[in-house]
């Protein structure tokens, strides 16, 4: 089935406010934690859902104009009836969670996914006797085996962090539509730009906006979108949990959206022809990449996502010594965790981001000590490909 993906139009425009006060083209940033009332009456209104501005609020904490603006926007870009701004990638996935499932119940999740996403439902959640199992990554057949009586969560990255798996959503969205569990997918990696888990039967749809959304490096935030329903009980528990997004914050995710198409286009066309460099290149085991014919998930990303991404892995001849002497060698990357801004990043996912593993449980992980992890910038493709190549060279002297 054909489905409609946002444009770099809808990516500007989508949600933006007609009735800005004092006119303004650009958002006010609403810097305020509380909010006034005229009398008695004016409140007692409110509290009786009875005011003329359906958007207002009486404190900071349960939404602000300027957040709420850019919440419109996601919503729109993912193709949800509503949507929420967080503080953070992990304010937004812990807090769905939280709102979906209790004590007794259980949640699956796919096996390679970001580490502190994992750390939580096994270690965190587990503290409050939600149970829950790890399945092999795309393995449909181990999924649905793996779903109990008490099963109320399921949730996949797509694509995953960091071998960019690609699970067929119809499917897993099917599957739990049968089994009555709701399916939640992080899409931070697709961005709403290259993929829409929503229209393809997925219940939430979660994004760091702290990635590709604001795009730039310099802001924290999450978001989660999806049903009405759905996302009035994120809601009620980000009320009380407080992870709402500061609205400078907002402001900057807000800035950044707008230019998501035009990004996202350079960084898919930049991480295949590196993708398709790393291949042939002398000294590159294997190369994980959704539009490689040679990626485990390939024909199911060609046929659900418009392009692969800006992440290319890749693993290198000679270990973890290997890898340190190829990330310590890029001149245009930056070492650095995350990814989806404007500037190239790499990095060795085994000394950075699970520095704290012992090798079993790297290998326990799937963590590879060659492995590493390349975040395409918008910079001009010939010099990403040159960087990449040079710093490669680095293994062989």
């Amino acid at each position: 089935m054909k489905i409609a993906l946002p444009t770099s139009t809808d990516a500007v425009h989508a949600g933006s406010r007609e009735d800005r006060p004092d006119h303004t083209l650009a958002p006010s940033i609403a810097q305020t934690a509380s909010y006034t009332f005229a009398d008695s009456a004016d409140l007692e209104r409110y509290l009786a859902g009875d005011d003329p501005n359906p958007e207002r609020q009486e404190y900071g904490r349960y939404g602000n104009p300027t957040v709420r603006e850019v919440e419109q926007r996601i919503a729109a870009l993912d193709g949800a009836e509503d949507a929420l701004l967080f503080g953070s990638g992990m304010a937004a996935i812990t807090t769905a969670v939280l709102a979906f499932v209790k004590s007794g119940e259980h949640v699956i999740l796919f096996r390679d996914a970001y580490r502190r996403t994992r750390q939580f439902i096994t270690t965190n959640l587990a503290r409050l006797g939600v149970e829950h199992t790890l399945v092999e990554t795309s393995d449909l057949d181990a999924f649905e085996r793996a779903i109990t009586p008490k099963t109320r969560l399921a949730i996949t990255e797509f694509p995953t962090n960091p071998y960019l798996r690609c699970v067929d959503l119809w499917k897993f969205a099917a599957i739990c539509r049968e089994a009555r569990v709701k399916s939640l997918v992080d899409a931070t990696f697709s961005t709403p730009y290259n993929a829409q888990p929503l229209a393809q039967g997925v219940d939430v749809v979660i994004h760091s906006a702290t990635k590709y959304l604001s795009g730039h490096n310099d802001v924290l935030g999450g978001s989660v979108a999806g049903s009405a329903l759905l996302i009035s009980l994120v809601r009620e528990l980000r009320d009380v949990l407080g992870g709402i997004c500061d609205p400078h914050a907002a402001a900057l995710i807000g800035r950044g959206m707008k230019t998501l198409a035009l990004r996202v286009e350079r960084q898919n066309a930049t991480g295949l022809a590196v993708a398709r460099a790393l291949e042939v290149q002398q000294g590159v085991d294997r190369v994980y990449y959704p539009g490689l014919p040679s990626h485990p998930d390939h024909a199911s990303a060609r046929s659900q996502l418009r392009g692969g991404g800006g992440v290319v892995s890749f693993v290198v001849h000679g270990g973890r010594e290997g890898a340190r002497r190829v990330v310590d060698a890029f001149r245009l990357a930056t070492i650095a965790p995350s990814l989806g801004g404007v500037e190239s990043l790499v990095e060795q996912p085994s000394l950075m981001s699970y520095s704290e593993l012992s090798p079993e449980e790297l290998a326990e992980h799937g963590i590879v000590p060659g492995l590493i992890r390349l975040s395409v910038g918008i910079e001009e493709t010939e010099d990403v490909l040159a960087d990449v190549k040079q710093a490669i060279a680095a293994l062989h002297v």
